[in-house]
């Protein structure tokens, strides 16, 4: 089965997705870049964050799907390369591999955890954060009940773990877990969630939703998820919850 894939625009995550570097920054803390390092950002968007590793005096490579997001990466002086982090093939290349907000995205997990481990220098770091059980909840529970007035079901787009269940595939690929725990992130969404769905929401829709449709779909379910979600400032506040972990390679593996 293919994958749901989900066509970034740039102006158009910028516009409701720019929380996300924000909220990923203290991340960079956690990474400890020092320089001259190798690192690789596993999903690195439009670069904001790897701009900042960089200007850490690291050697820093963004990969990410999305040539769109790529782009706007090398305008911001970031050595790139469009890739499938399901699909790494590095070989003891990176000191370390950072990874925000995007990890959810691949849905092969094992894969993932897999290939950053062969991408690794022996005793390299692994440090992310990502989607972590019951992340986005109200939000997904409210396209599904969208889609169920068309008679239409979600696709499953997204993998959003247990701490316990992505401790497991570290430590199967060699990785000693230092830290990991998830915690809730209530999100205030600056353009609610009409414009959060937009940027997000499309892998959800099932194949043959024109855009008309979509239009009416997310336009309900935005309705819905207000309805549930709280207010702060007069914004929305989504229902994040992240999972954040660092771990470290063995030396043995």
């Amino acid at each position: 089965m293919t994958q749901p894939s989900q066509h970034w625009q740039p102006d158009v995550y910028q516009n409701n997705a720019s929380f996300v570097a924000g909220y990923g920054a203290p991340l960079i803390d956690l990474l400890k870049p020092q320089a001259g390092e190798s690192i690789l950002d596993l999903g690195c968007g439009d670069g904001v964050l790897t701009r900042k590793i960089a200007d850490s005096g690291c050697c820093v490579l963004g990969l990410d799907g999305s040539t769109a997001l790529l782009e706007a990466a090398r305008e911001k002086g970031i050595e790139t390369v469009c890739g499938d982090g399901q699909k790494l093939d590095f070989d003891r290349q990176f000191d370390a591999v950072f990874s925000n907000a995007a990890l959810h995205w691949m849905t092969d997990a094992a894969a993932v955890v897999k290939g950053v481990a062969r991408a690794l220098k022996k005793g390299g770091r692994f440090v992310a954060e990502m989607g972590g059980a019951g992340n986005i909840a109200a939000i997904q529970t409210a396209l599904e009940q969208a889609l169920a007035e068309y008679g239409l079901r979600p696709r499953a787009c997204w993998y959003f773990p247990t701490a316990e269940a992505y401790r497991a595939l570290l430590q199967q690929q060699g990785f000693a877990v230092r830290q990991i725990g998830l915690y809730e992130r209530p999100t205030p969404l600056p353009t609610g969630v009409a414009g959060w769905l937009e940027a997000f929401g499309e892998p959800m829709l099932p194949e043959g939703v024109d855009k008309e449709m979509r239009g009416q779909i997310f336009a309900q379910a935005a309705r819905l998820a207000e309805q549930k979600l709280p207010k702060e400032n007069g914004q929305t506040v989504a229902d994040y919850v992240r999972l954040r972990f660092e771990a470290q390679l063995s030396e043995a593996v």
